[in-house]
C-alpha cells in the first residue's frame, strides 16, 4: 500500500489532503511541526489530535519549541536567506526548515512521498510557483512534493508518474477564495478550525516586539518567546513586561521562574511587572501605579519607552 507523509498544520487545507489521499486508499501519516511562534492555521494540538483519531491516522508531532530545532529556527529569524514579508515572517526559509526536517522522516516512517496542503496563490510569499520551485530545490525534493489541492496547476510529481497517485482525482484549486475547500469539508463531513489571522510573525504589531528582543538578547530562549505572547512591553535600561489582567499576572509569575527577572507584584489590584534591570525599579513602580489607575493620561509619559 502507498504511504504518504502529510505536512499537517491542523488547518482546513491539510485536513482535506488527508481525506483526498485516503480516498485513493493510501496510508497517511500526518506530521505536525510545532513551531516556536505557532503554525498559523491551528496551534491547538488537541484539536489536531482529535481529527487524527477520528480519521484513524497516527499524528506525529515534531517539537521545535526547544532544544536544537528551536536554536536553528531562531537563527533563521535573525538572518533569513530569502527575506521576510511585511512582518518578521521568513515564510520561504520557514518552509525550507520544515521540509528539511521532514525529509529524513520519509525513510523512517516508510513513506513514498511528502504531501502538503499548499494552494497555489493562497499565500503571497511562499505559495506561488517560483517560491515553490525555490523551496523544492533548496531541500533537494524537486518533483517529490505533492500538493493535491492544486496538483492540476502544477507539473506531475514523481509519485504521479509512478502511478502511486491518480492525478485525475487530484484538484485544481488556486487563489485565496476558500469556497472550494469549504465545500469539500462538507462533502467529507469534517470539522476544521476557522483561520484566525494566520502566523503571528506576519502581524505588523508583533514585529517591533520581536525585533527588540532579537536586538537585545544574544541568546534567545523559549521563555523569551513565551513572554511575547500578550502583555504590555517596554524598554528602558532593560526589558519591562506588564500584565494586562489577572490571568496574565499569573502567567508572568510562572514565566519568571525561568526568565529570572526582578518582579513587582502590587499590593492592590494592578499589573504584575517583570523587569530586567534593577536600576529600572523606581520607573517600574511609577509604571505599575499608572496602569493600576483608570486615568489614561497618567500612562502617556511612558509612551516613549513602550514597544
Amino acid at each position: 500500500m502507498t504511504k504518504a507523509l502529510v505536512l499537517f498544520s491542523g488547518g482546513l487545507d491539510s485536513r482535506l489532503v488527508v481525506k483526498i489521499l485516503q480516498e485513493q486508499n493510501m496510508e497517511v501519516v500526518p506530521v505536525m511541526f510545532k513551531l516556536p511562534f505557532g503554525g498559523g492555521c491551528c496551534n491547538d494540538e488537541m484539536c489536531s489530535f482529535k481529527f487524527s483519531q477520528i480519521q484513524g491516522v497516527p499524528l506525529k508531532i515534531v517539537d521545535c519549541t526547544k532544544g536544537k530545532l528551536f536554536k536553528e529556527y531562531i537563527k533563521i529569524l535573525r538572518n533569513p536567506k530569502y527575506g521576510t514579508g511585511a512582518g518578521v515572517n521568513p515564510c520561504i526559509d520557514c518552509r525550507i526548515f520544515i521540509l528539511k526536517h521532514a525529509k529524513p522522516l520519509l525513510k523512517k516512517l516508510n513513506c513514498q512521498f511528502i504531501a502538503t496542503g499548499e494552494v497555489l496563490g493562497e499565500r503571497p510569499m511562499s505559495q506561488y510557483r517560483k517560491a515553490m520551485d525555490t523551496i523544492e530545490e533548496a531541500v533537494k525534493l524537486k518533483g517529490k512534493i505533492l500538493r493535491p489541492l492544486s496538483a492540476k496547476h502544477l507539473p506531475e510529481t514523481q509519485a504521479e508518474k509512478k502511478g502511486l497517485v491518480n492525478r485525475s482525482k487530484l484538484l485544481d484549486i488556486q487563489g485565496r477564495n476558500r469556497k472550494p475547500q469549504i465545500a469539500l469539508a462538507k462533502k467529507y463531513k469534517i470539522d476544521y478550525p476557522h483561520p484566525a489571522g494566520g502566523c503571528i510573525l506576519c502581524e505588523k504589531d508583533f514585529k517591533g516586539k520581536l525585533n527588540d528582543l532579537l536586538k537585545h538578547e544574544k541568546t534567545l530562549k523559549p521563555e523569551h518567546v513565551d513572554s511575547l505572547r500578550g502583555f504590555r512591553h517596554f524598554r528602558n535600561r532593560g526589558k519591562i513586561i506588564l500584565g494586562r489582567n489577572h490571568a496574565e499576572n499569573l502567567i508572568l509569575e510562572k514565566l519568571n521562574k525561568k526568565l529570572k527577572y526582578y518582579i513587582l507584584v502590587p499590593e492592590k489590584a494592578g499589573p504584575t511587572c517583570l523587569y530586567q534591570e534593577f536600576k529600572d525599579r523606581k520607573l517600574v513602580k511609577e509604571l505599575v501605579e499608572a496602569y493600576s489607575s483608570k486615568n489614561l493620561s497618567l500612562r502617556e509619559k511612558f509612551d516613549k519607552i513602550k514597544i
